[in-house]
């Protein structure tokens, strides 16, 4: 264990991991929201994003963007790609809902049928895009220059760390209001909370799961934004580590609760890089894993532990 390595730097790592923990979280977010009201675990979510990465690549390479283009037109393709990255993991999302989920749910199977058809949709969606791209890492260009903006003790802050932060952090304020202070927000609730009740009054239970796919795969495609920003690369399986890393944030904040989300994937992305710093990068994955089992075990309601169904306002 290398524990001088990480307290003489324990500042840069923290921030490191709080980058990387922002886009555990907003993927998180998907698993949450539709655990919150289904009580399904979307293992195909994962590729869902997956889908983001591979649509924001798409658009630049259709405009051929180079590296480091002028600051406003950075500006303009990373709004372009955050755009085309929602739309094209919120439409994934939603045909994945109407395709599958919603048969099942007509049908009335059991939960482990959902469970077997998340993974099935997952590895489909793999080997679309491992036919379509080649099994091969994609390359991204690199938008805007990684510059250090502040310096706090031995700890350097980069452009591309704020953005990440700050972006994550609105995507999931806003998430929060629009859960719990809008009409819609409160539909969303009120199925998760008691479904027959909802629909007693007048709610729509099959336009309410819509909204809750598009709304995870809306979070997707930023994190997938984000992503391609921090580590310029995707490729057809890219999703499976990350997407058990994301549920596992899930798990650790509390499946179902959206500011669960939020702190299990901080917390996660810190603890990946103390321990990764502690041991070496390869054990990386393995904390995740180690923490996912630790959770389980010994609180598996989660840290917050509190369902979407219940969220106070």
């Amino acid at each position: 264990m290398n524990w001088n390595a990480l307290f003489e730097n324990i500042g840069q790592h923290t921030i490191d991991g709080l980058a990387k923990g922002a886009i555990f979280a907003l993927v998180a977010l998907g698993y949450t929201l539709v655990y919150g009201v289904l009580r399904l675990i979307n293992f195909a979510h994962s590729e869902v994003w997956m889908v983001g990465t591979f649509a924001i690549f798409g658009f630049w390479s259709l405009l051929g963007v180079t590296d480091n283009p002028p600051l406003g037109t950075a500006i303009m393709l990373l709004l372009g790609g955050l755009l085309v990255g929602a739309a094209a993991s919120g439409g994934t999302a939603l045909l994945v809902e109407r395709t599958a989920y919603r048969r099942l749910r007509q049908k009335n199977v059991p939960p482990l049928i959902f469970l077997i058809t998340a993974i099935a949709i997952s590895l489909v969606l793999q080997e679309i895009f491992g036919l379509w791209q080649g099994r091969l890492v994609v390359g991204m260009p690199s938008l805007i220059k990684r510059e250090t903006v502040l310096t706090i003790g031995n700890a350097e802050i980069n452009n591309i760390q704020i953005i990440i932060l700050v972006s994550a952090l609105v995507m999931m304020v806003g998430l929060d209001w629009f859960v719990n202070k809008t009409r819609n927000g409160r539909a969303i609730r009120a199925v998760a909370q008691n479904p027959d009740s909802a629909a007693l009054m007048g709610i729509n239970k099959d336009r309410v799961i819509m909204l809750v796919f598009v709304l995870g795969g809306i979070m997707a495609g930023a994190a997938a934004l984000l992503w391609d920003m921090r580590y310029q690369i995707t490729k057809f399986d890219i999703g499976f580590v990350l997407g058990l890393k994301a549920f596992t944030a899930a798990v650790l904040g509390g499946i179902g609760n959206l500011r669960g989300a939020l702190l299990g994937g901080l917390l996660l992305g810190v603890i990946e890089v103390y321990g990764a710093t502690l041991t070496q990068s390869t054990w990386e994955d393995v904390f995740a894993f180690v923490v996912l089992v630790v959770v389980l075990l010994f609180r598996p309601t989660g840290l917050l532990g509190e369902s979407l169904g219940r969220a106070r306002a």
